[in-house]
């Protein structure tokens, strides 16, 4: 049974109402010696609470996309066949631009609360070693025949550890809050891409290249980039490229923005953090070399030529506005930062807060990736 289904919610459902019924029903009935009397009592609390506790789970999971399937619960899921060592732009020496074209054939999306137009493909990363799926919406001008030669921007966007790719379209409802934005011309045209970030199990990967481990940078970059331009009349180069996350997912944004220049032209960190001990299961929190080289604050104190590249980003004090001002004050041109303060009282690091932000993000790119 799917652990987000309805099935299995409303089975959680149907345990608790036995639960409760039980000890009403059974309480003054139990015979037997006085131990085995008590015993039995027990048994039926604790069961009427761990089904308490299993119903609040799913509801919360569903809400927040926090976990897809068993296996990503139980932290036995492994989504990486190989780890090579593919150097410092994650290619493997490969020229990505003339490697054979591989359009992926994509199917409506089985869950259906991630809102209409989203399709779904499992995808083999062909470079990565890195398999999983990747969830895909189409703005509404993409079927418009006045559209047919257009090539439209791509966002690229990560939820949080640990995280679904379905959230930010069941979630954060990003596909349904856009698309009349998009019909009145608010907001640009963009595809919107979500592919899986949780490889490792219970290990955030901090979507970095970690050889013998993952390369999680490469798939976000390379391999579910160039799936989207071969499949979809999706913009190629940077100019149309931006990647936004949330949480863990901030950071990642951030950080693949400011390292890849060439494949991204914007950023958006929702509270976000730069130090990857933010999220302490990250590979890239393990030791001080990994720290370093996949904070993007140091990335950017460190590069010897400024990355073309915008970057928004929002958080409460405490979580991820103080990132975000010293990002700004690390930033020099062409690189940009715009920071945007939570008020306290927002509702917290939570997807309400980022789900409101949805409007105001997009009509930040809309400025940053142009058509």
């Amino acid at each position: 049974m799917s652990l987000t289904g309805t099935p299995f919610l409303l089975t959680t459902v149907a345990l608790v109402v036995v639960a409760l019924v039980l000890p009403l029903a059974l309480w003054g009935r139990i015979g037997g010696p006085k131990p085995l009397r008590h015993a039995a009592r027990l048994l039926m609390l604790l069961f009427a609470q761990v089904t308490a506790i299993a119903m609040v789970f799913v509801i919360v999971n569903n809400a927040n996309g926090l976990f897809d399937n068993w296996d990503d619960l139980l932290g036995t899921g492994d989504h990486v066949r190989t780890a090579a060592d593919l150097g410092p732009d994650g290619t493997g020496g490969k020229k990505v631009d003339e490697e054979p074209r591989h359009p992926q054939k994509f199917t409506p999306a089985s869950d259906k609360r991630m809102g209409p137009g989203v399709q779904e493909t499992q995808f083999k990363g062909h470079i990565s070693g890195v398999e999983g799926e990747v969830y895909v919406w189409l703005p509404p001008q993409y079927d418009d025949p006045a559209y047919k030669d257009k090539k439209f921007p791509v966002v690229e966007v990560l939820p949080g550890f640990p995280g679904s790719a379905k959230a930010w379209f069941g979630t954060l409802e990003v596909n349904t809050q856009l698309k009349p934005m998009m019909e009145k011309g608010e907001v640009e045209p963009f595809i919107i891409v979500a592919p899986r970030t949780t490889l490792l199990g219970d290990t955030d990967t901090g979507c970095a290249n970690i050889p013998g481990k993952v390369n999680a940078d490469t798939w976000l970059s390379v391999d579910v980039r160039k799936m989207v331009t071969d499949t979809f009349r999706a913009q190629e180069k940077a100019d149309g490229w931006a990647v936004a996350g949330y949480s863990a997912g901030a950071h990642c944004a951030a950080k693949l923005a400011v390292a890849h220049p060439d494949r991204y032209r914007a950023g958006v960190s929702l509270s976000g953090y730069n130090d990857p001990v933010g999220e302490p299961s990250s590979l890239t929190a393990k030791s001080p070399e990994l720290r370093e080289e996949n904070n993007p604050l140091k990335m950017l104190q460190r590069a010897k030529t400024p990355p073309h590249v915008a970057l928004f980003v929002s958080g409460a004090e405490g979580d991820g506005y103080q990132g975000g001002v010293a990002l700004k004050q690390a930033a020099k041109p062409p690189t940009t930062v715009q920071v945007t303060k939570v008020p306290a009282g927002a509702g917290g690091h939570g997807t309400a807060v980022w789900k409101r932000q949805v409007p105001d993000v997009f009509k930040w790119l809309s400025q940053q990736i142009k058509p």
